[in-house]
């Protein structure tokens, strides 16, 4: 097991992408971790202060995610970007959105909706994010498109085949700019080793990619079906999911149901998936086969699987996705990762961490540098996920530059179609 250490970065060592400097302090007997922050100006965020133009923007699901990624547009909008209209089926959950908003935009307050269809025919806007639980992401996805939006959308993009497919042809159709929200993408230590390890033939010919996540995501939990507060509309929260009876779950816990999304392979399988594929330059699988249940926590209410193993078949090669809701997590630094096997080398990564080596040789370590000088509001924005905020900074950057100049973004529709897919 390693040892973690925090230390300053400044300058370079090991791989020429990661800018950090070991601390002085360091004992030769423990390993060196370098820090690697974000890039402080990219082309992307060069060309969006140089031309970007007013822009107004709604979100639908100002639950957790719809905030933060509200909060992200602001920010890199640097002015730019009005949140002219907030929507959410919990009333109480959108007027916060929308004082919080006002907050950051000199008082000025979004108008507020319940439905989406209703915003996306009474304000003109130019982009919008969607941030609704899984099972909500398609439909005004291909309604904000249809009503001339560019749009930034959580993942997976869909809760299905047919719903990907529908989403990935709107966008073409009307030439919608699309990013999806997966930003290891956008990780700056994950570029960096892209570039300096992966594509220089640090690994040699990969055959073989482990994917995992070992979190509990609730399996063991009994509930009671309960009166939705007030301030919820239940029944449009359902939307076109099963008529459940309510549940405390709302505004996270939906995830531990595969009535609203698809367990934790779509919630963190597929950011592991998709960071995996972007590595390795990989498309579509030929052959994907997949088992699991609820094996260990069979009376739980909750109805994803507690257990679950998936393959996808390459050519030349096999990625697999393995998850345990009920053992033990060996390094926490990975509970939730991939790991990829070269002829060469190894190298195992999430948006966090990522260390790699060739074989015979000492593993070299980097760890996602939290950036509180540069953006003292990360230590106190609620529910923010430090180790990715510079990544989602970079990540709403380009999603803003290809608004522009009408490119595709790093994270484009089709790509989010083969790893919600698959």
């Amino acid at each position: 097991m390693v040892s973690r250490r925090n230390f300053m970065f400044a300058g370079s060592v090991g791989l020429a992408g990661f800018g950090a400097l070991t601390n002085a302090q360091l004992r030769a007997d423990e390993p060196e971790i370098t820090l690697v922050p974000s890039a402080e100006m990219t082309p992307d965020r060069e060309l969006w202060e140089k031309e970007g133009r007013h822009l107004r923007a709604g979100v639908i699901g100002t639950g957790w995610y719809g905030k933060s990624d509200m909060f992200r547009i602001l920010q890199c909008g640097g002015g730019k970007v009005e949140i002219a209209a907030v929507c959410d089926v919990d009333s109480k959950v959108m007027e916060e959105a929308a004082r919080l908003a006002a907050e950051r935009q000199n008082g000025k307050i979004p108008a507020m909706y319940r439905d989406y269809r209703e915003m996306l025919a009474n304000e003109k806007l130019d982009v919008c994010i969607v941030s609704t639980p899984d099972h909500w992401h398609a439909l005004p996805g291909i309604a904000a498109m249809e009503a001339g939006c560019d749009v930034y959308l959580q993942k997976p993009i869909g809760v299905d085949v047919i719903e990907c497919a529908a989403l990935w042809k709107t966008a073409r159709r009307l030439n919608r700019v699309v990013q999806v929200a997966m930003q290891r993408r956008s990780t700056q230590l994950l570029i960096d080793v892209k570039k300096d390890f992966i594509q220089s033939g640090g690994l040699g010919e990969v055959h073989y990619v482990n994917t995992y996540c070992m979190s509990h995501r609730r399996n063991a939990t009994i509930l009671e079906p309960e009166t939705p507060p007030e301030s919820l509309d239940f029944d449009m929260w359902l939307g076109p999911a099963p008529k459940n009876p309510y549940y405390r779950i709302i505004p996270r816990g939906w995830r531990s149901f595969m009535e609203y999304g698809n367990g934790q392979i779509g919630d963190m399988g597929v950011h592991m998936f998709d960071m995996a594929r972007w590595l390795l330059d990989l498309g579509w699988p030929k052959r994907i086969t997949s088992n699991g249940g609820k094996f260990a926590f069979p009376q739980s209410t909750t109805t994803i699987p507690d257990t679950q193993c998936a393959r996808f078949d390459y050519e030349n090669l096999t990625m697999e996705w393995h998850h345990r809701a009920w053992s033990e997590v060996p390094d926490r630094r990975f509970y939730w990762a991939a790991e990829i096997f070269g002829t060469k080398g190894q190298l195992r990564a999430n948006s966090a961490a990522c260390d790699y080596r060739t074989y015979g040789g000492p593993w070299k370590m980097a760890n996602t540098a939290k950036e509180f000088d540069r953006y003292p509001s990360d230590q106190t924005e609620p529910g923010l996920e430090t180790n990715i905020a510079g990544a989602n900074r970079a990540h709403m950057w380009n999603f803003l530059a290809r608004v522009i100049d009408r490119g595709r973004p790093v994270s484009d529709i089709e790509e989010g179609y083969i790893s919600a897919a698959s």
